[in-house]
């Protein structure tokens, strides 16, 4: 795979790396795993296979052989030549045609998933690219203008096989069928993200706490896949003491000493000292990981044992879809 135009960011990501974390190593990997399962799931690989995490558009991509994509995410405008190419749905490409995503409308960021996947040597068990300490992906960097990628062998015998994809797309080469709107465009207009209370809950006053549920907050420009820092409103905790820096994880919301919540997000680190008062709850990342300067964004307080049950109900469901994929075999 030739990348002819790199865009704004672009990186290699799988469902990142775990059990390092002890060691101070960020998770790192696409910050909306599930939309990247979803479009692996799509194209006939394992959910884990390494695809391309596009931030803000612009990337431009020639295939040098006979491929399945798919892509889940923001608003994109995504072409493959000069036919309009959905989320959620998939696409034959042959060799030397062109992939180009535009700039998004709502959100910011989505995941491609090719058949076969991106061949780069895993780093501690994941192909993620870690942007931050500069290895995994494709040499521990952004894409570049006029890299080659290399691909893994397309075994051909996925629900989404040339033979299939020929069938079902006609002239077009898209499938007329897709996945659930809101697992392939997890971006919203007015976001909402739902959060269980966090450990430090308690450091904080009534009125702050309410402010935290019935106010809006403004994401800063100064976000990045580390996490969403928002402008306003301030959240003041009542006790200032400084606090034992424990264990963070993405969807962890901290409060520093200013007041400026940041919502931490996969390249985050693994320790931090600064109050933790609440964590959006998984289900949610999706909606997170689109999130850019401007946006207005509210939360909503659900109890542990909701979140628990929403993230079960989401894997049931995409285990429906698994078996739903079985019938487009033939």
């Amino acid at each position: 795979m030739i990348v002819t135009r790199a865009g704004f960011l672009s990186s290699v990501q799988d469902l990142g790396r775990t059990g390092f974390r002890e060691f101070g190593v960020s998770t790192s990997g696409a910050l909306d795993s599930f939309a990247l399962r979803v479009a692996n799931l799509l194209v006939g690989n394992d959910e884990d296979t390494a695809g391309v995490e596009i931030t803000f558009g612009g990337l431009q991509l020639q295939f040098q052989d006979e491929r399945i994509i798919a892509w889940c995410g923001g608003e994109f405008d995504v072409h493959v030549g000069s036919i309009a190419f959905p989320a959620g749905h998939t696409c034959f490409v042959t060799a030397g045609e062109e992939v180009k995503f535009g700039r998004p409308k709502v959100g910011c960021r989505c995941w491609l998933a090719i058949s076969g996947g991106i061949d780069v040597a895993p780093v501690l068990g994941s192909r993620s690219t870690d942007l931050r300490a500069g290895f995994g992906g494709l040499d521990g960097r952004t894409l570049r203008d006029r890299d080659v990628v290399r691909l893994a062998k397309w075994r051909g015998t996925s629900a989404f096989g040339k033979a299939t994809a020929d069938k079902q797309t006609a002239a077009r080469g898209i499938s007329s069928w897709t996945a659930p709107h809101d697992w392939v465009s997890p971006a919203k207009h007015d976001p909402i993200l739902r959060f269980v209370r966090g450990a430090d809950w308690a450091r904080f006053d009534a009125s702050t706490l309410e402010r935290l549920t019935n106010e809006t907050f403004t994401v800063s420009p100064d976000s990045d896949r580390m996490g969403v820092r928002f402008e306003s409103p301030e959240l003041k905790r009542m006790d200032t003491s400084d606090l034992i820096s424990e264990a963070v994880a993405p969807g962890t919301m901290q409060v520093p000493p200013r007041g400026n919540p940041i919502l931490l997000l996969g390249d985050c680190q693994t320790i931090g000292g600064y109050p933790k008062i609440a964590q959006v709850i998984t289900v949610d990342f999706g909606i997170a990981a689109q999130l850019r300067a401007g946006d207005q964004v509210r939360f909503s307080e659900v109890s542990l044992t909701d979140a628990h049950r929403l993230l079960l109900e989401r894997e049931r469901q995409l285990e429906l879809f698994r078996v739903g994929l079985s019938f487009h075999t033939t």
